[in-house]
């Protein structure tokens, strides 16, 4: 089994926590980018 000692235990939250930060920042920056690209006016295809 793994180690569950509590400085392994901390580090184990830390590197959690750290991941989803960065999905959370991945999907702020897509959904900004995505409103930027609908609030610039397009081209209309004829």
């Amino acid at each position: 089994m793994g180690d569950k000692s509590p400085k392994s235990r901390q580090k184990n939250q830390k590197q959690k926590q750290s991941k989803t930060d960065a999905s959370n920042r991945k999907k702020a920056q897509a959904i900004a980018s995505r409103q930027q690209a609908n609030t610039i006016p397009a081209k209309k295809k004829k």
